[in-house]
């Protein structure tokens, strides 16, 4: 799993709603997903943005800034957090997310999944 911080210009960062049907449904998240083999966590990062959100960014976009560690039930979770604020395209709900611009002090308004909180403070500290 990786994941990316989205800043848009008014230093506020996008959130993804987890859709019905999925693990964690209604809970939000910074957008990302699975590692496939052979990818890198930005080369993941650049496919899964353009697959969920229709946008397109390039690796030297990402920077990376922290990391969550959590164990689950079933697995433990390595993600890294990169943040990017460099792409082309308009962000679009392509997977029946919901999606929302939040500033970095409302962040925490939102349950996110326990692996995401712990970043909110990293994210904040850096906006």
């Amino acid at each position: 799993m990786a994941a990316v911080a989205l800043v848009d210009a008014d230093g506020r960062v996008l959130l993804a709603r987890r859709p019905e049907g999925k693990a964690m449904a209604g809970l939000w998240e910074f957008p990302g997903g699975k590692v496939a083999g052979g990818e890198t966590p930005e080369q993941a990062l650049i496919r899964e943005l353009r697959e969920e959100l229709g946008i397109d960014t390039e690796q030297s976009c990402l920077a990376p800034l922290s990391f969550a560690s959590h164990g689950y039930d079933d697995f433990h979770l390595l993600m890294p957090l990169y943040v990017c604020r460099v792409w082309h395209g308009t962000a679009v709900a392509r997977e029946g997310q919901e999606l929302r611009w939040v500033r970095p002090a409302r962040l925490r308004d939102f349950p996110m999944p326990p692996a995401d909180a712990p970043l909110i403070p990293v994210l904040r500290d850096l906006l």
